[in-house]
């Protein structure tokens, strides 16, 4: 089985607070407002490297983390940044991952010119794009970026074990045609 490195999780939560997007922008170097661009602020934060989009509803998506312990570290980064202006939550905030973005390798190359036209569900492009994407719905929805080389990228599970269950039907499925 190839070994696959989550390198982006990407979760959300529910602060279950009103926030005041334009008094956070005003008062903290790390972020941005554009409400005419995009209706959240983006938050920056530096450990872990993460960004956190707020929105005034409370609602909050983070994304860069590379484990969920690293997402509940950035949200409460973010807590704690609020606490300094007297926004103080007060609910503890329950974290769903939405996605998850691993790479690794496979140990066999590909000829994605072949399985362009064996597989089903896939989008080759070459002269856009160097890789071939594979859409699959089971065992759970994923896509797969596939090189030449062997590298991929898999993404569009929300656990590591359904990317475990995933990676091994992909495997499946280019040995039956290759």
């Amino acid at each position: 089985m190839i070994k696959v490195k989550i390198v982006n999780l990407v979760v959300t939560t529910d602060l279950k607070h009103k926030l005041h997007l334009i008094k956070i922008a005003s008062t903290f170097s790390n972020v941005e407002y554009n409400p005419e661009q995009f209706p959240g602020l983006v938050f920056r934060i530096k450990d872990p490297k993460t960004v956190a989009l707020l929105f005034s509803s409370g609602k909050v998506v983070c994304t860069g983390a590379r484990s969920i312990t690293s997402a509940r570290k950035a949200i409460k980064n973010v807590i704690d940044s609020l606490k300094k202006i007297d926004i103080k939550i007060k609910t503890r905030p329950i974290l769903h991952v939405q996605n998850l973005v691993g790479v690794g390798k496979l140990d066999f190359t590909l000829k994605l010119d072949k399985l362009a036209v064996k597989l089903r569900n896939v989008e080759y492009e070459p002269e856009q794009f160097p890789g071939l994407v594979y859409k699959m719905k089971e065992p759970s929805p994923s896509s797969f970026l596939l090189f030449s080389n062997g590298k991929l990228v898999c993404t569009g599970t929300k656990s590591e074990e359904s990317m475990k269950r995933c990676l091994i039907q992909l495997i499946k499925d280019l040995k039956k045609v290759i």
